[in-house]
């Protein structure tokens, strides 16, 4: 029994210990730049901007609107709509925009079957497919600054991602999370020579390539999440754009909150049973870094959680050392403490300054229950991947 509680203790060290390690080195990374390659084109590609929704009937016009005014030469991209279950009075304003609608329906909706239908619609006339979110808002800059990274020789570009709104503790927490996923696993994953990790919009592909890559996706949730892996074990490099912003909407309740991470995580854990034993062999027999380091992503705890465990495990080791100094435990405190700094160093270094400020220091008083709920949906998981959830938006009460 003693042995056996001493191998649990080692390996909740080793989990825990080694994600607080990969995030401080990460964060620690992006905050530096890099040397950015030169153009080897000059040429002015043609975009099909990709916007699949599902009953996004109250920020799709609007957000339609807005991706129409790019400063990018208006003969060069088409606003491509992507209708699932859309009310007859919300097709009809679509109708008066200069878009082309793609109407679809399917049994069991995904992002991936609507992307796939539309593209078979479409045609092949493009150069480059980007995709957005059906409440996401272009900087009026970003697929000039898009086409820029493509002429630089880069087939696969991440955006800049970030709140639309911060108008509730957990739409600020949302914008936090998503600023240090930008921060790590973007930006710091770049200064050091990995790729990217994608985040499902904001991204943009060679069309070719990327509607031949789909046709092989069929996710129900975490399409982007296969995409990635896909696309990283044939060694294609994902450029992170941190200059290009997207504007998108974070949620604003609890049980949104709750609903988003399940399907996330239980997309997460898929993808690392299926790909945890491709990933070992690209990295022994190929070298393929950049793919196991994808799989790794797939198993490491997220953030909030990786935070508020180490915190928990930290504060037990603490009261054991005070109250029974006898030894009974086989790893040494200092190990956990070290975790925690590294894990609070991580964040500091992560979070933008923009966010230093009371509203924060109010929606960190919901990290507690942000931590509870993350924590449950670990035993919620079960069929979470198979079926659709949708995030309704269109609900901000102002910020």
């Amino acid at each position: 029994m003693k042995f056996l509680l001493y191998g649990l203790e080692y390996l909740l060290l080793g989990y825990f210990g080694f994600a607080s390690i990969y995030i401080f080195v990460f964060s620690f990374a992006g905050l530096f730049k890099r040397k950015k390659r030169n153009e080897i084109f000059n040429k002015q590609r043609k975009f099909a901007v990709l916007i699949p929704g599902y009953k996004e009937d109250s920020v799709i016009v609007e957000v339609a609107k807005s991706a129409l005014n790019q400063s990018y030469h208006s003969g060069l991209y088409d606003v491509v709509i992507i209708a699932d279950s859309f009310k007859e009075s919300t097709l009809n304003s679509l109708k008066q925009l200069p878009l082309r609608l793609v109407e679809v329906s399917f049994e069991k909706s995904t992002k991936s079957k609507a992307l796939n239908r539309a593209m078979e619609v479409i045609g092949d006339a493009y150069d480059v497919a980007l995709i957005l979110d059906a409440d996401n808002i272009m900087e009026d800059r970003f697929i000039e600054k898009v086409n820029t990274s493509f002429n630089q020789g880069y087939k696969v570009v991440q955006g800049h991602r970030a709140a639309k709104n911060t108008n509730t503790s957990f739409a600020i927490l949302d914008a936090i999370s998503e600023e240090v996923n930008n921060h790590i696993f973007r930006k710091g994953h770049r200064v050091l020579g990995l790729s990217s990790a994608l985040i499902g919009s904001g991204m943009a592909f060679d069309y070719y390539f990327f509607k031949n890559t789909m046709a092989n996706v069929n996710a129900v949730g975490g399409f982007d999440k296969e995409l990635e892996l896909k696309l990283l074990k044939n060694g294609t490099k994902i450029e992170y754009l941190d200059n290009a912003l997207v504007l998108d909407e974070k949620v604003q309740k609890a049980e949104v909150f709750s609903n988003q991470r399940k399907r996330w995580l239980s997309a997460q854990f898929v993808y690392f049973g299926r790909y945890f034993v491709p990933g070992l062999k690209e990295l022994f027999e190929k070298g393929n870094i950049d793919f196991f380091d994808k799989v790794y992503q797939m198993v490491s705890p997220p953030r909030v959680l990786l935070l508020g465990l180490v915190v928990i495990i930290s504060f037990l080791y603490f009261i054991f050392n005070t109250f029974f100094p006898t030894g009974l435990l086989a790893v040494s405190a200092s190990f956990w403490y070290v975790s925690l700094l590294l894990t609070i160093l991580a964040f500091f270094f992560a979070i933008p300054r923009n966010f230093y400020s009371v509203k924060t220091v109010q929606a960190i008083l919901t990290l507690p229950k942000a931590f509870l709920l993350m924590f449950l949906s670990l035993f919620k998981l079960k069929g979470a991947n198979k079926k659709f959830i949708h995030t309704q938006h269109g609900t901000i009460n102002g910020q």
